[in-house]
């Protein structure tokens, strides 16, 4: 299962207001950085074959077979830190993460 908080529901929420259309929000990960994985995140328009979706907030979020096994747990919020706002990832898998926060590994 991947959840979202209520800030981050309704942050994706507006983006896909903003956007005009969109299905919910694709978490994902990709080979990048110095740990190795990094988050993707992505609108869906339509689903795949085998994506499993969860709903968080009134907002779907969509993940295939081969992200879930590294982000199965996860939960997204997003925050403000001074200056800097953005999507935070906790995820229970993670075993390290790296100095510039950017990637980790599972």
């Amino acid at each position: 299962m991947i959840t979202l908080t209520e800030v981050a529901a309704s942050r994706v929420q507006k983006f896909i207001t903003n956007r005009g259309k969109g299905l919910g929000l694709r978490l994902g990960v990709k080979t990048n950085g110095c740990s190795g994985m990094a988050y993707v995140m992505e609108f869906v328009d339509e689903l795949q074959d085998g994506d499993s979706v969860f709903e968080s907030h009134g907002v779907k979020v969509i993940a295939d077979p081969k992200a879930l096994v590294y982000l199965d747990g996860t939960e997204v919020d997003y925050t403000r830190e001074g200056l800097n706002e953005g999507f935070k990832f906790t995820n229970p898998n993670e075993k390290a993460r790296c100095g510039c926060g950017e990637s980790f590994t599972v």
